[in-house]
């Protein structure tokens, strides 16, 4: 399977990702979508809002929406903890916050690191992942976040 066309380009080229947990997973992200890394506090919710949508929250005069990150990826909902920690992403002009089970670590990696994921049987959306990255930790499956949330569905997540 050959990686999107939107994919991080291969090649030698270092790119910068925030790896973090979700169940037992490892997920990571480019840093360049990333704002900031907060620690968890509780959000308010939003009547009749999609599931995935935990509710918001003040981040410096701006309401911001929090999304379970799990839930999106057709995991369990998430049960924050005092572990879990706010990845706050610009995508596409909107910041949204990402709830995670906590932050691993922020790596730098080269882009012929990223392989496809394989073609199997799944309720995981390949759409989203620009592939898997091996680790010496293990795997790590690399989020394309502008995939995750096009455009046409920006407007669910406004505040």
């Amino acid at each position: 399977m050959a990686l999107p066309s939107s994919a991080i380009s291969v090649g030698s080229d270092t790119l910068e990702i925030i790896a973090f947990g979700l169940h037992g997973q490892e997920f990571c992200v480019t840093t360049t979508t990333i704002r900031e890394i907060r620690g968890w506090s509780p959000s308010t919710p939003v009547p009749h809002a999609p599931s995935e949508i935990l509710g918001v929250i003040n981040l410096r005069g701006s309401v911001i929406p929090i999304i379970d990150l799990a839930l999106k990826l057709g995991m369990a909902a998430t049960a924050p903890n005092e572990h879990s920690a706010i990845v706050v992403a610009d995508v596409h002009g909107m910041v949204l916050g990402l709830l995670v089970d906590q932050v691993s670590d922020i790596l730098s990696v080269r882009g012929d690191q990223i392989q496809p994921i394989p073609e199997i049987a799944t309720s995981f959306d390949h759409g989203f992942s620009d592939g898997v990255i091996t680790h010496e930790s293990g795997m790590i499956c690399f989020l394309n976040l502008s995939r995750m949330f096009p455009p046409s569905e920006m407007h669910n997540f406004a505040a």
